[in-house]
């Protein structure tokens, strides 16, 4: 292959690389016999260390300044530390004991816990309970008061009384002459009885119903 030189001497842009086909490589050792230089590991090491040896010290110094800092804060805010602010080691006093009398008092407190409480589920069970409640009290005689015999009367009946009996009329109440561009209110027909039984009330039923049915054939 042809070089290109400047000059005799050889030095050039391009030079006629060196043959090596002719030698023979040996590969019995079956690794490279040559050593990797330990100086440049070892100089990386020991920077390496150098700076997280550094960035240690630096940051529990930072530490140290910020905590003596906040420190002096709380002293001038709140006063000198009391004897119930100091940090007690508790490990030599090792794990309390088990008692039972002492896990019955617990759970008793715990099922005493005062309202409100943490909810174990999305509140449908809650809310039956309380339909539950209103429907025994629409639906049944039960004691208001006993002393004064105040009674409270299924709502049934109670409709059947009112549309009987009728309601009490108010006084008719003289109002003020409407303004010009003003109109008489008007009540409006509500768009709901007011009352609706949810989702899970309505499956739940919907459940007891289909396991009655398959009792009565059965």
């Amino acid at each position: 292959m042809p070089t290109h030189k400047d000059d005799d001497s050889g030095h050039g842009l391009w030079q006629e690389p060196e043959d090596h086909s002719g030698e023979e490589i040996d590969v019995s050792a079956g690794f490279e016999r040559s050593d990797v230089q330990p100086r440049g590991i070892l100089v990386f090491l020991a920077a390496l260390s150098i700076f997280v040896a550094v960035t240690a010290v630096l940051c529990y110094g930072i530490g140290m300044v910020l905590f003596s800092h906040m420190a002096k804060q709380d002293v001038k805010d709140y006063g000198p530390k009391s004897r119930w602010a100091t940090t007690v080691n508790v490990q030599p006093l090792g794990n309390m004991a088990t008692s039972p009398e002492l896990q019955n008092k617990l759970a008793q407190v715990t099922q005493q816990f005062p309202t409100p409480r943490l909810q174990t589920d999305d509140g449908n069970q809650e809310i039956a309970d309380l339909h539950a409640k209103e429907d025994l009290l629409l639906n049944n005689y039960s004691w208001v008061n006993q002393s004064q015999g105040k009674v409270r009367i299924p709502i049934e009946r109670a409709m059947e009384l009112i549309a009987q009996q009728g309601l009490p009329v108010a006084p008719q109440v003289d109002h003020a002459p409407l303004l010009t561009g003003d109109s008489k209110p008007t009540v409006a027909v509500p768009l709901t009885s007011g009352f609706a039984r949810t989702g899970y009330e309505l499956d739940t039923a919907q459940a007891l119903a289909v396991t009655e049915k398959q009792a009565e054939q059965k």
